[in-house]
This record gives structure tokens, C-alpha cells and sequence, in this order.
């Protein structure tokens, strides 16, 4: 599986200058979020992934990943419906794949 990145909308608040990135790759889902002066990046493995929630609103959605453990889960808003519906896809694919080993 390739890294897919998917970028939140400039429109929505707390992204117009530096907008939220989710990345999946083959082990992990990861947030990027910048500021001026500094980077907050926060990654959760694929396997340790309970449940993914997609709250869709008129134009944006917003996405919850909770992991398995109670650590924080991973937010992200901002996101189109087609790309938080391709964030859950992914993550599911990955978490069937690798149970199926």
C-alpha cells in the first residue's frame, strides 16, 4: 500500500494558514498540524486503531480515530466527506489485511 496524505480545507476554522494533514501509510495513521513555531504530530499504528467516526456537516467533516488503550484519540476537521470516507476505507483495508496473516 502507497502513503496516501489528505489535506483539510483552508475554509474552515484553525486551518487557513496551516491546514491539518492526515497521512496513512502501510503501519500507521498520522496528523501533522503546524503552527508558527511549532509542529504537533501525533501517529497511531493501524493495528491499535478501535474505531474511526466521521461527524459530516453541511460541507466539512470531522474525523475521530480512537485507538485501542485509551490514549488520545486523533482529531482532525476541516476534511471533505469523500476523503474522511477514503481515511475510514484505508484503515480498514489495512486492519483486514494484516489480520488475515
Amino acid at each position: 500500500m502507497s502513503t496516501e496524505t489528505f489535506q483539510a480545507s483552508r475554509w474552515t476554522k484553525g486551518n487557513r494558514i496551516f491546514p491539518t494533514l492526515i497521512e496513512i501509510t502501510d503501519t500507521a495513521v498520522t496528523r501533522r498540524k503546524r503552527s508558527w513555531f511549532s509542529k504537533n504530530e501525533m501517529s497511531i499504528h493501524l493495528q491499535r486503531v478501535a474505531s474511526v467516526r466521521i461527524d459530516t456537516g453541511l460541507f466539512w467533516s470531522d474525523l475521530l480515530i480512537e485507538s485501542i488503550g485509551g490514549a488520545d484519540p486523533l482529531t482532525s476537521h476541516g476534511h471533505t466527506k469523500a476523503d474522511a470516507l477514503r481515511i475510514k476505507q484505508l484503515i480498514e483495508q489495512a486492519q483486514t489485511r494484516d489480520g488475515a496473516r
